[in-house]
C-alpha cells in the first residue's frame, strides 16, 4: 500500500490510463470499463480498476503539473508494478497546423522544469521520449478509425500561466506542437523503471489564435481519444487493436 494511492496489492492493473482530473478518471471508468471498482479515494484523487475488452485496466487521477503527477507515476511504477502508463489529457496548440479538437500524440517532451536537471546533476539535458511500440500502436488505431492526429514534440511546462508567450512562439518554430504540464515527468520515470509510456492529448485551446473549445466539444473529442488510448493499452493482450 503506497502513501498517496493507498490501494492494496493486486488492486491496480498493469495497464493504467492517467487523466489529471480525478472526476475525469471517474467518468472514464464508468463510461468505458466493465465492472469498474474504486480502489482509492485518498485526497479525492480517484483510482478505478475494471476491464476493457476483457483485459484489466486501471484509471488513476494524477493532478496538475509534474510535482503532483510524479508522485502517482512513481507509486504506480514502484509500489504496484505497472508496466504501461498512458496519459490522457488536454493541451494548448502552438502551431497553425494543429487545430482545436484535434489529437496530439507526444513523441517527446521538452520542459522548463528543473526536475531532470537536478536528476542529472545539472550536467545533462535528458530528452524523455515515448515508448515507440505504444506510440505506433496508437497511431495505427487512430488511422484505422479515421481520427486525425499529429505526432510530435510537446512542451511540459511547470506553470499554467506564463509571462513569456514569446518563448512558446519560438518553440513552435522549432516544431513543438503543443504545451501541457506532465509528459516530461511521465516519460522520464517510465524510462527509469523500464515501463511503457505515452501521452495522448486533445487540443482544448490555441495559443496563437486565442481560440478555445466549449466543454461539450472537449468531452466529445476526449471520448475519442480515450478509446484510442484504451485500445492501445490492451493491444496484444486482447489479440489486437
Amino acid at each position: 500500500m503506497s502513501t498517496h494511492i493507498g490501494a492494496p496489492a493486486g488492486a491496480i492493473a498493469p495497464r493504467v490510463l492517467l487523466p489529471g482530473d480525478p472526476l475525469r478518471a471517474k467518468w472514464i471508468a464508468e463510461t468505458f470499463l466493465e465492472d469498474a471498482t474504486c480502489y482509492s479515494t485518498v485526497r479525492n484523487m480517484y483510482g478505478f480498476t475494471g476491464r476493457y475488452r476483457g483485459v484489466p485496466v486501471s484509471i488513476q487521477g494524477s493532478g496538475m503539473g509534474m510535482p503532483s503527477a510524479s508522485i502517482y507515476y512513481h507509486e504506480l511504477l514502484v509500489d504496484y508494478g505497472v508496466t504501461t502508463l498512458i496519459r490522457v489529457g488536454t493541451c494548448g496548440a502552438l502551431v497553425d497546423e494543429v487545430q482545436l479538437r484535434e489529437v496530439v500524440v507526444a513523441s517527446a517532451a521538452s520542459t522548463d522544469s528543473a526536475m531532470n536537471r537536478i536528476r542529472f546533476d545539472g550536467v545533462i539535458d535528458y530528452a524523455p521520449v515515448a515508448d515507440f511500440e505504444l506510440l505506433r500502436t496508437a497511431v495505427d488505431i487512430a488511422a484505422g478509425r479515421g481520427i486525425p492526429l499529429h505526432v510530435g514534440q510537446v512542451l511540459a511546462a511547470d506553470a499554467f500561466y506564463t509571462d513569456r508567450p514569446d518563448l512558446y512562439e519560438r518553440l513552435g518554430t522549432y516544431g513543438v506542437l503543443a504545451v501541457e504540464m506532465e509528459t516530461a515527468a511521465l516519460y522520464t520515470l517510465a524510462a527509469r523503471h523500464r515501463a511503457r509510456a505515452l501521452t495522448i492529448l486533445t487540443v482544448s485551446d490555441h495559443l496563437r489564435t486565442g481560440e478555445r473549445t466549449s466543454a461539450e466539444d472537449r468531452q466529445q473529442t476526449f471520448a475519442e481519444m480515450v478509446e484510442v488510448a484504451l485500445a492501445a493499452a490492451v493491444a496484444g493482450a486482447d489479440g489486437g487493436a
